[in-house]
């Protein structure tokens, strides 16, 4: 009995011992294979410490790879406490290097914690400051590298790139937009201390950062600083209030060119008023569009078959009188009999008037909603405005009549441009876009790419013809005649809106502009301008925002390779316009047949020869009346 007992208990001990060690083995083996990374790493912060090591945004570039953002290389400062010996001491050198409050430089190192990051006086410092603070040979004290945003054209295309704060955030345009795209990932310089915070002699790991995506931009620098160049000579010309200019591919909604004034510089932006670099006015601005909004009412009308503008006729006394309320044409006495068309070349008010009365309220607010008005365009940029429409059931017959000349309603430029793009492309309404291309930083790989977003189509091929060629029209013969250029097609409606100011308009102010496309036939670039307040010169749309786009026009013609084209409708001129001819084709033609042909015009020739060979400006193409012609003889 008595062994019994024993042999139980020797068997109750040995049970006891089993369950414990299998409990033992079963608990190593989870702390080894499912807890130890945990355990790991919380051991390891106990010893390990890091240097930052911040990571490159991505850049941004141009359409053809022209660097518009990038970094450079600073250093900033950082401390670790613990590894500091005579804390006033260091706290008085490097506030005097730094020019900094010497209790703020005390405080950030006699801090509790194991790195203390110096902020903002330590931040970003230039090589000299940085080579002062590495000769003091401090222990605990580190330089950093850091990455610091740059824009190599400063104020170029500024409030589409926009800007990042200094712990390299994206604070406005694409570089908020973007931002979590543009972002890397941050490195780090990983050393071993003991409890006390002093660095063990063990091996440091460098953890390389990682640089952010690369934006490749729809934007044609080339056409940019064109585009900017006309900006500043107008308002350097005209002293204006502000001044704006778009561009964009009327057959994909890329934006080439954007730009206005005022603007700022990203690489300094905190010189200048909220104000200015928060407000991108092409996507912001709204404003009342005045006669460039005709063109919706123009192809509304044509669409919904109301009229011929080449048969039917309208007679323009010089004002309309609608419920009571006489709307005035912009010529005192009007414009007499004309036909639809010449309406159009004239920017004739009651002309359009008439033809919204024919419209209706509800179709013509059903075309221009379709247009987009009204709403965002979904452009890829913060801070864009909706503009202000009637709303259909309050509209009266004036309110109609009104908006059927783009007065009483506001838009934004981008909205216009858009809007316009859909009416000569043969109808499709697009999303305007700036950034194209995603791209690998390393290898410019590309990782993403947005494709064209076509909303839907709005009216027909058959429309966009007919309204391309009465713009091209009103450039020939109308309002738009500042916009002309010799030997190419264009098509455009000039603008002329009174500001509203304290809810009443201005007899002074206006918002003058101009939207173009070239070729006529064939849009390849939709080209707005508008300028506030312009002043010292007659108040129309058509002699100071047509001259400007026409420049723009001329730098797109080489730029875009645009080809010339002399099938176009031939220009009416003033006894104010330098007269173009069409020049003859004398090539073939001996020398004396060339001469009598080109009467009139001045005759340069090289070679020894009898017979025209070659001549310029080519035969066919359009030249100054009197200016000279080059001719090579065989």
């Amino acid at each position: 009995m008595f062994f019994n007992e024993i042999h139980t208990r020797i068997r109750y001990v040995f049970l006891v011992v089993t369950i414990v060690l299998i409990i033992a083995i079963i608990r190593v083996f989870y702390i080894q294979v499912f807890a130890y990374d945990k355990l790991s790493t919380l051991a390891e912060s106990l010893w390990s410490r890091e240097l930052p090591i911040s990571a490159d945004r991505g850049e941004i570039v141009d359409r053809n790879g022209v660097v518009l953002a990038t970094n450079i290389t600073t250093t900033s400062l950082v401390v670790i406490p613990n590894q500091i010996v005579d804390k006033e001491d260091a706290a008085k050198k490097l506030s005097d290097i730094l020019g900094s409050d010497y209790e703020d430089m005390l405080a950030h190192l006699s801090k509790k914690t194991s790195i203390e990051r110096v902020h903002p006086e330590g931040r970003q410092l230039d090589y000299e400051t940085a080579e002062a603070i590495d000769a003091l040979k401090l222990d605990g004290v580190y330089l950093v590298k850091e990455s610091k945003r740059y824009y190599p054209y400063d104020d170029l295309l500024s409030h589409v790139l926009g800007y990042v704060g200094i712990d390299n955030q994206g604070l406005s345009g694409l570089e908020l937009y973007y931002d979590e795209y543009l972002t890397g990932e941050d490195g780090s310089i990983k050393y071993f201390s003991d409890g006390k915070g002093h660095k063990l002699e063990l091996a440091e790991i460098y953890e390389a950062p990682t640089s952010g995506i690369t934006l490749q931009l729809t934007i044609d620098i080339e056409l940019q600083q064109a585009v900017e160049n006309e900006l500043d000579n107008a308002v350097a010309k005209y002293d204006a209030d502000s001044a704006i200019a778009i561009a964009m591919d009327p057959d994909t909604g890329e934006v080439l060119a954007m730009a206005s004034r005022p603007n700022f510089n990203s690489n300094d932006y905190q010189s200048y008023s909220s104000e200015v670099i928060n407000r991108n006015l092409p996507i912001w601005m709204t404003f009342e569009p005045g006669s460039t909004f005709k063109i919706i009412t123009l192809s509304a009308a044509i669409e919904e078959g109301l009229v011929n503008i080449f048969e039917d006729r309208y007679t323009d006394s010089g004002a309309i009188t609608v419920d009571g309320a006489t709307l005035h044409c912009w010529k005192h006495g009007g414009h007499g009999d004309q036909s639809y068309l010449e309406v159009v070349e004239n920017s004739c008010n009651p002309g359009f008037v008439n033809l919204g009365l024919k419209l209706g309220k509800v179709t013509l607010m059903d075309y221009i909603n379709n247009f987009g008005f009204g709403s965002k365009t979904g452009i890829d940029l913060n801070g864009e405005g909706s503009g202000i429409l009637f709303d259909t059931s309050k509209m009266g017959n004036v309110e109609l009549a009104t908006t059927a000349f783009g007065q009483g309603i506001s838009v934004t430029p981008i909205q216009q441009v858009r809007a316009v793009s859909a009416v000569v492309n043969g109808g499709t309404l697009y999303t305007p876009y700036i950034v194209k291309n995603f791209l690998e930083s390393e290898t410019d790989t590309i990782v993403k790419s947005i494709e064209p977003n076509a909303v839907g189509s709005v009216i027909s091929s058959e429309t966009s013809e007919i309204v391309r060629y009465a713009l091209e029209s009103v450039v020939a013969k109308g309002s738009g005649h500042n916009a002309y250029i010799e030997n190419y097609r264009i098509g455009g409606k000039t603008g002329t809106a009174q500001t509203v100011e304290n809810g009443v308009y201005s007899d002074s102010k206006y918002i003058l502009s101009f939207i173009g496309f070239m070729p006529a036939d064939d849009p390849e670039i939709v080209v707005y301008v508008a300028v506030q307040n312009a002043k010292n010169v007659v108040q129309y749309g058509g002699t100071v925002a047509a001259p400007i786009a026409r420049n723009i026009f001329l730098s797109a013609i080489d730029i875009l390779d645009i080809a010339a084209d002399t099938e176009g409708i031939p220009k009416e001129y003033t006894w104010l316009d330098t007269k173009y001819v069409t020049v003859p084709d004398t090539t073939g033609m001996s020398l004396d047949e060339a001469k009598n042909t080109l009467k009139g015009f001045n005759i340069e020739y090289s070679g020894s020869g009898d017979t025209v060979v070659y001549q310029s400006p080519a035969g066919g193409m359009y030249a100054k009346e009197g200016g000279t012609v080059v001719l090579m003889l065989s």
